[in-house]
C-alpha cells in the first residue's frame, strides 16, 4: 500500500504540473498579455507602449522561464530604471531590492495579487474555496443518501414498476443541465410570478448565514443532476447482486427479504457506487461554475467566472492549481476506499 501510495502521490505531482502549464500558456498568450497591459495602464494604449510595459513587467521573458518563476523554481525577473530605481517580481511596494528574495512563486507561499480583487490570490482561493466547500457538503448530505435509497429499492425489485419508475426520474434528473433546472427551481419555488415564494432566488446571504430558505435551492440544483448517475449506477450493481448464487440461496433457506438485503447484498453491491460517489467532486466543480453564478452565490466557481471575464491571470491560475488537487486527492481516496472495500483486490 505504501508503494501504491507513493506512485500515486508521484503521478500526482506530475498531473499537476502539466495542468498548471497549460493553464499558464493559455493565460499567458499574447491577446491576453495585451489586455492585462491596458487594463494596468489604460485601454488607448499603442502597440509600442504595450510592448514597453510588457518588458518592464517581465512578460516578455520566454514562457518556461515565466511558468518557473511562477512556481517558484526560477529567480524572480528585476528591471532597472535610468534613475537607478529598480522593481521586479519578489520586490514589494517599499521594499530593499538587495532584501528581496530570490524566489517568490506559489512554492513559497506567493500566489500573487489579483489584478480585479486587489487582494493576494491565496487569501481569496482559501475564502472562497470555503464557501464552495460549504455548498458541496450540503449537496452530498443531500444527494448521496438520497440516490442510494433510489438506487437500493430500484435494484431491489428489477424490472417492477417500482423499478421504471425511479429509474425515470433517475434519468430524466441526469438529463437536465445544472443552468435548466436552476432556472425551472427559481421560477417555480422563488418568483413572484408563479406566487410560491418559498426560498429565496439568490444565495449571497447564505454566505453569511445558511438558511433553508436562502441555500436549498442551490444545493437542490447540483444534488438533483448528480443524484441521478448515483441511483442509476447503485441500481445497477444492486441488481446484479441479487441474481448471484449466495443470495439465491440465502432466500431458498428462508432467511427474511430485508435481511438478505442489509446483511448480505447491501455492502456488495455499494462497492461500485463508492468509487462513482469520490468521482461526482469533478462534476461537482463544474456545477458549482454554473449554480455559484446563476445563484450569485460567491464561492470559487464564481470567482473563476469573474477571473475569466476580467483576465485575472494569477486569479485562474491559483483556481485551476486548487481544482486539479481536489480532483487528484478525491480520486486517490476513490481508488484506496476501493482495495478496502473489496476483499479480492486487497488480497491480490
Amino acid at each position: 500500500m505504501l508503494l501504491f501510495l507513493l506512485k500515486r502521490t508521484g503521478t500526482m505531482i506530475l498531473t499537476t504540473l502539466c495542468l498548471s502549464f497549460i493553464v499558464f500558456f493559455l493565460t499567458n498568450l499574447p491577446p491576453n498579455l495585451e489586455k492585462v497591459a491596458k487594463f494596468a495602464g489604460n485601454s488607448r494604449m499603442s502597440d509600442e507602449e504595450v510592448d514597453r510595459w510588457l518588458e518592464n513587467n517581465g512578460f516578455e521573458q520566454p514562457m518556461i522561464v515565466r511558468y518557473g518563476e511562477w512556481l517558484g523554481v526560477v529567480p524572480g525577473w528585476t528591471h532597472e530604471t535610468a534613475d537607478g530605481k529598480v522593481s521586479g517580481r519578489c520586490i514589494e511596494s517599499g521594499m530593499v531590492a538587495q532584501e528581496a528574495p530570490d524566489f517568490c512563486g506559489i512554492l513559497q507561499g506567493e500566489w500573487g495579487e489579483s489584478r480585479v480583487f486587489r487582494e493576494d490570490v491565496s487569501t481569496i482561493v482559501a475564502i472562497r474555496l470555503a464557501q464552495t466547500g460549504k455548498l458541496m457538503f450540503w449537496v452530498m448530505v443531500l444527494m448521496i443518501p438520497t440516490a442510494l435509497v433510489i438506487g437500493v429499492l430500484a435494484g431491489m425489485k428489477d424490472g417492477s414498476f417500482t423499478d421504471r419508475t425511479l429509474s425515470t426520474f433517475s434519468i430524466a434528473t441526469t438529463a437536465t443541465p445544472e443552468y435548466v433546472s436552476g432556472v425551472i427551481l427559481i421560477a417555480v419555488f422563488a418568483s413572484s410570478a408563479v406566487g410560491l415564494k418559498w426560498f429565496k432566488g439568490t444565495a449571497t446571504s447564505a454566505m453569511d448565514g445558511a438558511t433553508f430558505e436562502n441555500f436549498f435551492l442551490p444545493v437542490l440544483t447540483i444534488a438533483l443532476f448528480g443524484m441521478g448517475y448515483v441511483a442509476r449506477m447503485t441500481r445497477a450493481s444492486m441488481a446484479e447482486v441479487m441474481t448471484t448464487q449466495y443470495i439465491r440461496t440465502a432466500r431458498l433457506k428462508g432467511v427474511a427479504f430485508h435481511n438478505i438485503v442489509l446483511k448480505h447484498a447491501l455492502r456488495n453491491a455499494l462497492i461500485a457506487p463508492f468509487t462513482v460517489i469520490m468521482l461526482q467532486f469533478p462534476w461537482l466543480l463544474n456545477g458549482v461554475v454554473v449554480v455559484e453564478t446563476l445563484f450569485n452565490y460567491k464561492g470559487l466557481g464564481w470567482a473563476l467566472v469573474q477571473a475569466a471575464g476580467n483576465n485575472d491571470i494569477d486569479l485562474l491560475l491559483g483556481i485551476s492549481v486548487v481544482s486539479v488537487i481536489v480532483v487528484l486527492v478525491t480520486q486517490l481516496i476513490s481508488d484506496v476506499g476501493y482495495v478496502y472495500l473489496n476483499p479480492r483486490i486487497r488480497i491480490s
